[in-house]
């Protein structure tokens, strides 16, 4: 019995590691956020493009494999045709380069906002820890009180 509990331990354990759970909320975030960048190309890029290139319906782009000529997509596959659709892949590849573009434009500006914080927090100056011997001019400790170098009295400042 204790090799179960030990193996459902570290299961319990490996699950609530906060990398997993992280990732978690990645994956239903990411899910969602796929739905509102399906919604932005199909609802406003495509119809853009479409006019761009005189009405022509992505979706509709296939090569039926069976020789046959359809007028749609539907048609094709009501009839039980085999069908290549490229202009599903063309969407889809728009999907991913729109994804792609957002997602860099979130960590871009997570980066630059990163940045401008790290910035501020190494401005404040930091404690020197060497100055000129007053003598030599050599390069000593803060705290010297005789120079390494010419072997002088450092006078307390």
């Amino acid at each position: 019995m204790s090799k179960a509990n030990g193996f459902f331990g570290e299961f319990k354990k490996f699950i609530m590691r906060g990398n997993v759970i992280d990732l978690a909320v990645g994956v239903i975030v990411g899910g969602a956020f796929q739905a509102i960048v399906k919604s932005l190309v199909d609802d406003v890029v495509m119809p853009v493009i479409s006019l761009a290139t005189k009405g022509i319906n992505f979706a509709d782009l296939f090569i039926a494999l069976d020789g046959n000529e359809y007028a749609t997509l539907a048609a094709a596959q009501e009839a039980g045709a085999a069908t290549l659709n490229y202009g599903n892949f063309i969407s889809a590849v728009l999907n991913f380069i729109i994804m792609a573009f957002v997602v860099f434009l979130l960590v871009k500006g997570i980066n630059t906002i990163a940045d401008k914080t790290k910035k501020k927090e190494e401005a404040a100056p930091e404690e020197p820890t060497t100055k000129a011997c007053p003598f030599c001019k050599s390069e000593i400790a803060v705290d010297a009180v005789k120079c390494p170098h010419c072997t002088s009295e450092i006078p307390a400042e």
